[in-house]
């Protein structure tokens, strides 16, 4: 039986095909979610793909965390439901509190569309499982407000306990550390700015790096 991965459309939202695309090609079954719908089908994973959601009114992913599906998606992170959010997903993430810190303008103000080079940095998560620590991987990064901020406290934090997931080998939005993508404590929830599933097919895209981190979350649900 293969494994339900749910992916959120809301208002705004661009990405989701691409990552309902991504789920597919992983081995997965793609099941649109609406985000007024407090329901999440019986999925085994959720993906919160990125895009403008709610048209980023008050800041990006203000709005999005308080959709009815958004209560659904707290409560089965709570229970060790994976949950992946890519850009704007990474911001309604952070503004959930499923994850800390923030997501602010870039360092040049200037939006940013361009490949990326990105270094795994822990492969103990539930969605980096499939790659090798220290392993490069070159996926797009489309986004005006990346640069990721939080305390020095919640650095340090996510530093010592092996929460930084990714890193920029160039950072160029400004992001404090080098910060792309962290986790969860649990590893179970992670948050990443640029975006894997525009990175599943050499042909499409400037890679399939980023196949693997829906492999990795199809493991991490199969196993459980």
């Amino acid at each position: 039986m293969s494994a339900r991965v749910g992916v959120i459309t809301f208002p705004g939202t661009l990405d989701d095909i691409d990552a309902a695309r991504a789920v597919r090609l992983a081995g997965a079954e793609a099941v649109s979610l609406w985000h007024a719908d407090a329901d999440l089908k019986g999925v085994d994973a959720v993906v919160v793909p990125g895009g403008f959601s709610y048209g980023d009114y008050l800041r990006c992913g203000a709005i999005a965390r308080f959709a009815p599906v958004m209560g659904e998606v707290v409560a089965a992170a709570g229970r060790g439901m994976p949950v992946l959010g890519i850009c704007n997903g990474f911001q309604v993430l952070c503004e959930a509190g499923l994850l800390p810190g923030a997501l602010t303008r870039n360092a040049n103000l200037h939006f940013v569309c361009r490949d990326v080079w990105l270094e795994v940095a822990s492969n103990s998560s539930a969605w980096t499982t499939r790659y090798e620590q220290g392993a490069d991987l070159l996926v797009p990064l489309k986004s005006g407000e990346g640069r990721y901020v939080a305390s020095a406290n919640v650095l340090d934090e996510l530093e010592g306990e092996g929460r930084v997931v990714f890193r920029y080998r160039d950072n160029i939005n400004g992001s404090m550390r080098d910060i792309a993508g962290i986790s969860s404590a649990d590893g179970r929830v992670v948050g990443l700015m640029p975006h894997p599933e525009h990175a599943t097919e050499a042909l499409t895209g400037p890679s399939d790096d980023g196949l693997g981190i829906f492999y990795s979350a199809l493991d991490a649900v199969l196993v459980s």
